[in-house]
């Protein structure tokens, strides 16, 4: 009996303290402050108890795997010659050429 209690008050305090973070991250998306950190820090909490907080914060970790894949996607690769002037006519890859030569000193 005991047992059940503390585990009623123990959700109950998740419940709280979770949905109080929530609510100060959803204000602090429009007033300076954290608000994406302290949303997920909210749901962090709720989803040791609640199972719908803790797919949510899944989707929430997903989506922004993908943007920050789409983002950073194409940063590191090496930028060459060649590849500068693939998209170019015909014209101003010769003139990109002439570029390459005075810069190089050649």
């Amino acid at each position: 009996m005991l047992n059940e209690t503390l585990k009623q008050a123990r959700r109950a305090i998740v419940a709280v303290v979770g949905f109080t973070l929530l609510t100060i991250g959803v204000v602090m998306l429009v007033t300076p402050g954290p608000g994406w950190a302290v949303i997920i820090l909210g749901l962090s909490v709720l989803a040791a108890e609640f199972v719908w907080a803790r797919r949510l914060l899944k989707r929430l970790k997903q989506a922004g795997t993908e943007i920050a894949n789409s983002i950073f996607t194409g940063r590191n690769k090496p930028t060459t010659a060649q590849t500068r002037t693939e998209g170019l006519g015909q014209a101003d890859a010769a003139e990109e050429g002439t570029h390459q030569k005075f810069l190089s000193g050649g």
